[in-house]
């Protein structure tokens, strides 16, 4: 999963960052709403944590201009301004939910557990692609009836992967979806933990499913 953090307070963001980071998010920072729009267009993001009050363009400008082109990743705000007048702006603006500082570590990853897990069931929490099962609400892969022994990152993969089954995906769609900007393009960890994915989806069964173009990246074919 992926999440963009938009928060131009450094010590809050970086707590922020800290904390999703040790949960096994991919996480990107940017600290000004202009930023945020530029990246919010030009990645893929399970969740966006949205401050309000921004440098350069105030966030209910960020999510207006998301929610009219089209983004509908949902989006947490984060507020210091607990008026209804607020709140309403922001709701009818596109926001899914809002929280107002100072506000509890625990109850956001609360908040951004359960928008998560509405967009996990809105996208089906249970997906199917040949012999794969994947329960999106459980976080649990089987090949058959065999339940895969994933750690989180392998997870995201083959999540990433099972949405894009018969597509073949490039190092850096691979790297950008599951890991985050800091991400160098020229290691290795990609095709390292394609490895360990494959060394467990298929190892054992007679088909191979998780399948290397070569020139151009991998490919779920089931």
């Amino acid at each position: 999963m992926r999440v963009l953090v938009v928060e131009d307070d450094q010590r809050l963001g970086s707590l922020l960052v800290k904390t999703l980071k040790e949960d096994s998010f991919a996480v990107d920072w940017s600290q000004d709403g202009v930023e945020a729009e530029w990246q919010a267009f030009e990645a893929e993001y399970d969740l966006i944590l949205l401050d309000l009050m921004l440098p350069r363009k105030h966030g209910l400008e960020v999510l207006a201009a998301l929610r009219s082109g089209g983004i509908k990743t949902p989006v947490l705000c984060l507020t210091a301004m607990d008026s209804t007048e607020t709140i309403v702006k922001a709701l009818d603006a596109g926001a899914d939910d809002y929280i107002t500082k100072p506000f509890n570590i625990d109850e956001l990853l609360a908040r951004s557990r359960a928008l998560l897990r509405r967009q996990s069931s809105e996208k089906t929490a249970l997906m199917r692609i040949g012999p794969i099962r994947i329960d999106q609400a459980r976080k649990e892969v089987f090949r058959d009836d065999r339940k895969l022994p994933l750690t989180l990152k392998e997870y995201a993969l083959m999540v990433y992967f099972a949405r894009n089954a018969g597509v073949v995906l490039s190092r850096n769609q691979l790297s950008e979806h599951v890991w985050d900007v800091e991400y160098e393009a020229s290691s290795n960890i990609v095709d390292v933990y394609v490895g360990y994915l494959r060394n467990k989806v298929d190892k054992g069964f007679t088909a191979p499913l998780l399948k290397t173009v070569r020139g151009h990246g991998y490919m779920l074919d089931a």
